[in-house]
């Protein structure tokens, strides 16, 4: 699992139309797979690829490009 933050959300939309359709009714952000957050971090399960220094390459994260990982944690299943 990995921890991002989502630096380019908008941290001030608490409601939002999904899917940005204005037929759907105004809901929660909290509710929705928006990417206006008011906590703009996000967690994701991905697979590591590399590390380089500073520089960790992972797959299967949904982001935007450039996005920065604030954090890199295993995932632990119930035998462990």
């Amino acid at each position: 699992m990995d921890l991002t933050w989502l630096h380019l959300a908008d941290r001030s939309v608490l409601a939002v139309h999904p899917r940005d359709d204005l037929r759907n009714p105004l809901t929660g952000v909290f509710s929705t797979r928006s990417s206006d957050r008011p906590n703009p971090i996000g967690l994701h399960r991905v697979r590591v690829l590399a590390i380089d220094g500073l520089r960790v390459r992972v797959t299967d994260l949904e982001a935007i490009d450039g996005t920065p990982i604030v954090d890199v944690k295993p995932v632990l299943d119930a035998t462990r």
